[in-house]
């Protein structure tokens, strides 16, 4: 497939989106700083999250209708789609466009991308050794595991920790997309609900002043919707266990045993980095015109010698026992570098309130059921931290306008607990719909097709898997606990 036609079209539509933001307010009053770029959100029409809706397409259909092509050009469509958006918005809104690019990017996109790479690189010196027979049994026992130490070591930490282990005892099976779909399901996002290390959606309300401790609150949501997936995945694993042509006994059963075992104890070193910048507070500094907290910056660079430090003292065979590739993490860096550009006008429309061209949405929102769903919703398709933060504002600002932000975080869990257990139950649990709901979901899925999983698409993983299998579970949330 040639990539002139893309680059024509790209041209053209760059043109027409030009023409589309012309139109637009870009008055003056939009110069460069926060609080007149968060006015961009009232002003930008409902087409400029098309570029928005491009990349996801592009993710759903290319892998299934080109995938050899889509292997090697993903990050030019990336780019592709990035650019759609980006050139138009620079040259209508100029200042104000430059400084929300920047806010995106470095105090969300570069931290996301810093985060995963160390959890994905200390885990990947991880090695779980041994004989390890992937019965049903066995399946349950590690998926069960995984989603106990999700919150701990975050969703990303424990995907790659046990994801190689569960393909490794499973190898020699021919029925294995639903191990990794429902390892998806459990490990790389139900499990994450527990405390704010689990998912960067809880972790942002800890830095706004939520408790560390009060996501433990959700432990019976989380509870009540992991028990009936582990039940259907142990029956379902089952089945297919029972179709498989049973291979010889090894001869000799190898104890099991874990190597990288120092990486364990960097991994307490993330978790510290991440609980240290939400407590310990230094002021901020300003880079390019971007406030940020130092203690921020701390924790990134903390984060990056860690890996770092992994790199150099985790032994070659234990990455090559694993499989251990960038692959995964490269996809992700650059896919979701389009979402995050692309993601700009559908997060700032909805953060314009009423305002926006989106203001219906936030307009019907009344009950907690309404924000888990909706909250829900937007992140299993945009990312599920912006729609956390969105949402979270928005309960902010319709119970207690006008009252400093921990004050009112305090004012809401006393008054108000259930509104802010439904946007955080709604932005993790969700984030299992689809393959771009949460980061780990995109490297799991990867590492599955690298070691011969024939996974589904976009679509396919949606229609066949979530939506059947998880909507079900959370009307039964929403009628018990909502």
């Amino acid at each position: 497939m040639s990539f002139k036609a893309p680059v024509l079209w790209n041209t053209a539509f760059c043109f027409f989106l030009f023409v589309i933001l012309l139109t637009v307010d870009h008055s003056p009053a939009f110069a460069a700083g926060e609080a007149n770029a968060q006015k961009l959100g009232a002003r930008l029409p409902i087409w400029s999250v098309l570029p928005f809706v491009g990349i996801l397409l592009s993710i759903a259909l290319f892998p299934l209708f080109a995938p050899r092509w889509w292997h090697s050009h993903f990050p030019k469509v990336s780019a592709f789609w990035a650019s759609i958006f980006a050139v138009p918005f620079l040259v209508v809104f100029r200042g104000a466009a430059i400084h929300e690019i920047l806010h995106v990017y470095m105090l969300e996109y570069v931290p996301f991308i810093i985060l995963l790479w160390t959890l994905f690189t200390i885990a990947g010196g991880i090695h779980l050794g041994g004989t390890l027979r992937g019965t049903p049994g066995t399946n349950v026992v590690l998926l069960l595991i995984g989603t106990a130490i999700a919150s701990w070591v975050g969703t990303t930490g424990a995907s790659m920790i046990l994801i190689r282990p569960l393909l490794r005892a499973n190898g020699w099976r021919r029925n294995k997309v639903h191990l990794v779909v429902f390892f998806i399901f459990l490990v790389s996002n139900i499990g994450g609900a527990l405390t704010p290390l689990g998912d960067p959606p809880l972790f942002l309300g800890f830095l706004l002043g939520v408790p560390f401790f009060w996501t433990m609150s959700l432990l019976k949501e989380t509870v009540f919707i992991a028990i009936p997936i582990l039940t259907l995945f142990y029956l379902l694993d089952r089945y297919f266990y029972g179709k498989e042509e049973q291979p010889a006994e090894a001869s000799e059963k190898v104890p099991l045993r874990i190597q990288g075992i120092h990486n364990i104890l960097l991994l307490a070193g993330v978790v510290g980095a991440v609980f240290m910048s939400g407590v310990w507070h230094l002021g901020e500094t300003t880079i390019l015109g971007i406030h940020i907290a130092r203690e921020s910056l701390g924790r990134d660079l903390i984060l990056v010698l860690l890996g770092l430090l992994s790199l150099a003292v985790t032994k070659a065979e234990v990455h090559k026992a694993n499989g251990f590739s960038w692959f995964p993490i490269k996809e992700v860096a650059f896919l979701f570098a389009g979402i995050f550009m692309t993601i700009i006008p559908a997060i700032a429309i909805l953060k314009a309130g009423k305002e926006g061209s989106l203001g219906f949405v936030t307009t019907a929102l009344e009950t907690p059921a309404h924000y888990f769903w909706v909250t829900g919703s937007l992140s299993s398709f945009l990312d599920n931290a912006p729609s956390y933060l969105t949402f979270f504002n928005s309960l902010l600002g319709k119970f207690f306008v006008g009252v400093p932000t921990r004050e009112a975080v305090d004012m809401l869990i006393e008054q108000q607990e259930l509104y802010l257990t439904s946007i955080s139950l709604g932005s993790v649990f969700w984030g299992a719909l689809t393959y771009i709901g949460n980061a780990p979901n995109f490297m799991v899925r990867s590492i599955a097709e690298e070691a011969g999983v024939k996974m589904p698409t976009f679509f396919g993983y949606m229609g066949k898997y979530a939506i059947p299998i998880l909507i079900p579970l959370f009307i039964l949330v929403t009628l018990v606990f909502l």
